[in-house]
C-alpha cells in the first residue's frame, strides 16, 4: 500500500461565474466528499483556499479549494502543503479531464499535466509531479483552437449525468482511497468503466 492521503485538492475557479462549468468539476467532486462527511468548507486566508478538515481512522484529511483561479492553484496547495508538512505523494488532485470522455474517471500517480493550467501550477510550485490524480472526463470540444471557451461553460446535460453517475461511483472507492489501497481503488474504479 501507498501513502494515505492527507490532502485532496479539488480543482477550480472560484465565483458564481464559473460553477457548474467542466473546469468546476474537481470542486463539484470536493463538494460532495464534503457533503458526504457533514463538513463544511471555510476561508482560510493563510492559505488563500476554502479548507475543511475531516477525519478517517484517527488521522485528519484536509480538503482544499484554491481560491487563487486556477492558473495560481499551486500556491495554495504549496501553502497547505508547508504549514502541515505534507509530502506530495500524500496528495490527491480532483481535476477535470478533456482526455477523457463524460461518465469516465481515472485514478493516477504522477505524469504530466496535459496542458492543464491547475495541474501546471501545482507540479511548479511543489517541484514534484508525484501526487495522485483523480481525473474527470469531461470530453474535448475536438478543436483545440475552442478548448477554453469549452472548459468555461457548463456540460450538455446529458454529459452532467454521466459526470454525476461517475462522481457517485467514485465516492463509493473513496475509503480506498484515503488509506493508501490505490490499486484496490484503482480496480473498483476502472474495472467498472470497462464493461
Amino acid at each position: 500500500m501507498e501513502l494515505p492521503v492527507r490532502l485532496v485538492v479539488g480543482l477550480g475557479n472560484p465565483g458564481e461565474k464559473y460553477a457548474s462549468t467542466r473546469h468546476n468539476v474537481g470542486f463539484d467532486w470536493l463538494d460532495r466528499l464534503a457533503s458526504s462527511q457533514r463538513v463544511a468548507f471555510t476561508l482560510e486566508t493563510r492559505f488563500r483556499g476554502l479548507c475543511a478538515r475531516i477525519m478517517l481512522a484517527d488521522t485528519d484529511i484536509w480538503l482544499l479549494k484554491p481560491q487563487t483561479y486556477m492558473n495560481a492553484s499551486g500556491m495554495s496547495v504549496a501553502a497547505v502543503c508547508r504549514y502541515y508538512k505534507i509530502v506530495p505523494e500524500q496528495m490527491l488532485v480532483v481535476h477535470d479531464e478533456l482526455d477523457l470522455q463524460p461518465g469516465v474517471i481515472k485514478l493516477k500517480s504522477g505524469g504530466g499535466t496535459g496542458g492543464h493550467n491547475g495541474l501546471k501550477s501545482i507540479v511548479a510550485d511543489l517541484s514534484s509531479q508525484v501526487f495522485w490524480r483523480l481525473r474527470i472526463g469531461v470530453g474535448h470540444p475536438g478543436d483545440r483552437n475552442q478548448v477554453v471557451d469549452y472548459v468555461l461553460h457548463p456540460p450538455r446535460r446529458e454529459e452532467a449525468a454521466l459526470i454525476d453517475e461517475a462522481i457517485d461511483h467514485s465516492m463509493q472507492v473513496w475509503p480506498l482511497i484515503a488509506r493508501g489501497d490505490f490499486a484496490a481503488a484503482m480496480q473498483r474504479l476502472h474495472t467498472r468503466q470497462e464493461n
